[in-house]
Formats: C-alpha cells, structure tokens, sequence
C-alpha cells in the first residue's frame, strides 16, 4: 500500500464525469476539498455540475480523440499547474451473444473502453514524473470475475482494463505513482440504458448500488494508492475505510 495521502487541494482528472460514478466522483472530491477536473462529451451536463461544484474545470472531451485528450491535460495544467490523480471512468456498454455482436461495434467498444484509457494515462504521465507523485484510479467492473453470458463483450474490455492496471502498477512505482483498480458490483447509472434500479436484486445475492457508494471506494483507493477493491456484492455496507483491498 502507498502511503495515505489527504486529498485537499489535490487535482483530479474525472472522466467520464457527466453523470454516474464519475459524477458522483467528482462530488466527493469536491467535498475533501480536493479541485476535480470534469471530463465528459456532455458539455451541458459537465457546466451545470461545474456550477455545483463552484466552478470546478469543466472539459468537454471525448476521450476516443487524442487531439482533445491532449487539450484536457493542458486546461488542467493551465488551471492547477499540476495533476494529482486521474479516475479512468468513461465507457460504455455492449449486449448481445457473441455470436451476434457486431465486430464493428466492438471495436468502437474497445477503443472508448481500452484505449482511451491507455491514450488519457499516458497524457498525464509527463505531469505526474515531473512531481514523481500521482494517483490513478481505473474503473473495472464486476463482470470481469464470473463467466458473463449476455454481455461477453463488455467484460472483455473491461478484462482487459484489469490487465492494463496491473502492468501499470508495476511500470509506474518506480515514478511514485500508484494505480488503482475497482471494480464496482452492479450500479444504479445509465448503463445499458438505467436498466438497474437502485436498490433492486436483479440476481442472487446481489443489490443495486448507488454510484456514490462506488464514489467512496474510488476516493479510498486515491488516498491509499492500494492495487484494486472488489466491491462486495449486496447491500452496501457502512465500513467502507475497513474493507480490505486486494
């Protein structure tokens, strides 16, 4: 584990940041005091969270587009001159049997999910080895830790988030950063089109969770810099600081 940080006037870069976990981010960020960066396509959406949040920095981005990846960094840097921690939380999601998917769209599912979560992470890295200091979070998904059936693809990406977070965690130590992997269980957000209400048990042994209750986890894992939590399944709990990290 990385030594625990406070996140008071820290920057954090949030993708994603429009609605969902990522919002729910960038609120809690905001109430440790820390200066969250919001990152999303929906710019309407990003401005009116922006002015909940005091005038947080608001970028519109679509994170597919390197070009804008790299004007994020820069407004960032222009607003803060620093960038402390970075939550990797834009995606989306892709149903079907595989046998059924459309390679095309995969391929687009890949490319939000995947690369442009290599594409923002390396963007940031210049401003983290500078400050040899830097949190990053990646958002996975519980998926990736059972077989599954109906949404293969999505996991699939979000499988191969897990790998990409731990080669990180090994290529980045050395430069003082720390990064972190969650994987959420399932969410009350606009996933497969709010297909889950919160609170419901749409499987066994498993309750909808609420995207700040995900929020918790991610603002522990950018304090303590631990390698990954898997969020239990079930109703959430109120130990979050005690649950252990693996």
């Amino acid at each position: 584990m990385s030594d625990l940080i406070d996140l008071a006037g820290k920057t954090v870069i949030v993708t994603g940041a429009s609605s969902g976990i990522g919002a729910a981010t960038a609120r809690r960020l905001h109430a440790a005091g820390a200066h969250p960066v919001l990152a999303a396509r929906r710019a309407d959406r990003l401005d009116t969270l922006s002015k909940e949040l005091d005038g947080a920095l608001a970028v519109p981005t679509d994170v597919t587009d390197p070009a804008q990846v790299r004007d994020l960094v820069a407004a960032t840097l222009d607003r803060h001159d620093r960038i402390d921690g970075l939550v990797n939380n834009a995606g989306a999601n892709l149903d079907g049997q595989l046998d059924q998917v459309d390679p095309a769209e995969f391929a687009q599912i890949l490319q939000l999910n995947v690369a442009s979560l290599l594409t923002v992470t390396q963007a940031v890295l210049p401003a983290m080895r500078q400050q040899h200091f830097g949190r990053i979070v990646n958002v996975s998904s519980g998926t990736t830790r059972r077989v599954a059936v109906g949404i293969g693809a999505y996991a699939s990406t979000k499988s191969a988030v897990n790998m990409l977070s731990a080669v990180l965690t090994e290529e980045l130590a050395g430069d003082g950063i720390a990064v972190s992997l969650v994987l959420p269980s399932i969410t009350a957000t606009e996933f497969g089109d709010s297909m889950f209400t919160l609170g419901a048990s749409p499987r066994p042994g498993m309750v909808v969770q609420s995207p700040d209750y995900v929020a918790r986890f991610v603002l522990r894992l950018l304090r303590t810099g631990e390698e990954s939590i898997d969020i239990p399944h079930g109703p959430e709990q109120s130990d979050i600081d005690e649950a252990p990290g693996r």
